[in-house]
C-alpha cells in the first residue's frame, strides 16, 4: 500500500511504498535547496557597499539634475515662461500677453487644500504680495514673462 496513490504497481508491496517515499522526501528537499539558494543569490546580489550606494546616489542625482536642465532648456526654447512656486503640478507655464495671476494659477493646477493664504509676485527682482481675498474677489493682476509666481498656505 502506498502512502500517496493507493496500492504500489510491480508487486513490491511495501518496498514500492518505501521506494516512493524516499523518492518524494528526495525531491522535497531539492526543492528547498532550490528556493535556499534562490533566496541566498538574491540577498547577496542586493547587497552593496556604501562607496557603491552613495555612488549609485550620486550618479542618479547628476541624472536628475541633467534631465531637469534639459526640460529647462526645452521650456526656454519654447518661448517666454512664468513659474509657479507652491502647491501646483506644473511649476513653468507658458506666459502669454492674456496672462494673469488667476489664469497662471489655474494653468499651474494649483492643488492645495484650501485657499493661499498669501502669494507674491517676483518680476525683476522686486517683490509684489497680492492679497488672495482680492485675487478671489475678481481683482485679477496681468503677469510679465520671467515672473515668478510664490503660493503659501
Amino acid at each position: 500500500m502506498s502512502l500517496f496513490n493507493g496500492p504500489t504497481t510491480g508487486g513490491g508491496g511495501e518496498r514500492g511504498s518505501i521506494t516512493r517515499t524516499t523518492t518524494t522526501r528526495r525531491t522535497i528537499k531539492q526543492s528547498w535547496m532550490g528556493v535556499v539558494i534562490g533566496v541566498v543569490a538574491i540577498v547577496l546580489t542586493g547587497c552593496v557597499t556604501k562607496s557603491k550606494a552613495k555612488s549609485d546616489a550620486r550618479e542618479a542625482f547628476i541624472a536628475g539634475q541633467q534631465q531637469a536642465m534639459a526640460m529647462a532648456r526645452m521650456q526656454q526654447a519654447q518661448g517666454p515662461t512664468v513659474t509657479v512656486v507652491g502647491q501646483v503640478r506644473n511649476g513653468i507655464i507658458p506666459w502669454t500677453q492674456e496672462l494673469t495671476l488667476a489664469r497662471a494659477i489655474v494653468n499651474a493646477g494649483y492643488f492645495g487644500t484650501s485657499d493661499p493664504h498669501q502669494i507674491v509676485i517676483v518680476h525683476n527682482g522686486q517683490a509684489t504680495t497680492i492679497d488672495s481675498k482680492q485675487l478671489l474677489n475678481g481683482e485679477d493682476v496681468p503677469v510679465q514673462a520671467g515672473d515668478v509666481i510664490q503660493i503659501m498656505q
